[in-house]
């Protein structure tokens, strides 16, 4: 996988701005050609035709909607933010509860799925939390004291069945094949 590739996959998948030191360290490649890259995906991406930007600012690189559709996205969020969660945003809340902090890849892997709508609108809600570790360039995901209040539970080690199901060694097996 080329350079541009690895930066679009990179953007995609953090939902918000890394900075180019980060790039630096985790593409282990020199700041130049960092910021080649993100010229080139700057050209492919900044159109009009393209519902998707790259912006660059002081805290970093980042892929964006196109700022155009604002107001259809807006609603979309909204429509999605309201009522019952779906049975999608469930079984990501669930993974979440049982096997985080994980990432969003992480949670992909398990669900054989695209899972950034569902993980913005639970943290649009207030169920979950993101987090930035050392470890790991993308955010982890954990549930919120919200969601932990309105199961009526402290901690999530109370759910039923924690020890067994956050340890399930097939769980562990799909993730270790990332």
């Amino acid at each position: 996988m080329d350079l541009v590739s690895k930066l679009e996959s990179i953007l995609f998948v953090a939902g918000k701005a890394i900075n180019i030191k980060k790039l630096k360290k985790v593409l282990d490649c020199s700041e130049d050609k960092i910021e080649e890259a993100i010229d080139i995906i700057t050209m492919k991406y900044n159109n009009s035709e393209s519902g998707i930007k790259i912006i660059t600012g002081t805290e970093g690189v980042a892929m964006v909607s196109n700022p155009k559709y604002s107001d259809l996205v807006k609603i979309f969020i909204k429509n999605e933010a309201n009522g019952e969660l779906t049975k999608a945003q469930l079984e990501t809340i669930t993974i979440i509860a049982y096997l985080g902090p994980i990432t969003r890849p992480e949670i992909e892997e398990i669900r054989g799925v695209n899972c950034a709508v569902i993980i913005r609108n639970l943290m649009i809600r207030g169920l979950i939390l993101e987090e930035e570790t050392l470890e790991k360039i993308v955010p982890v995901y954990s549930l919120s004291h919200d969601a932990l209040a309105g199961l009526g539970i402290n901690s999530v080690s109370e759910l039923e069945n924690y020890k067994e199901l956050s340890q399930h060694e097939y769980i562990d097996s799909k993730l270790k094949d990332e």
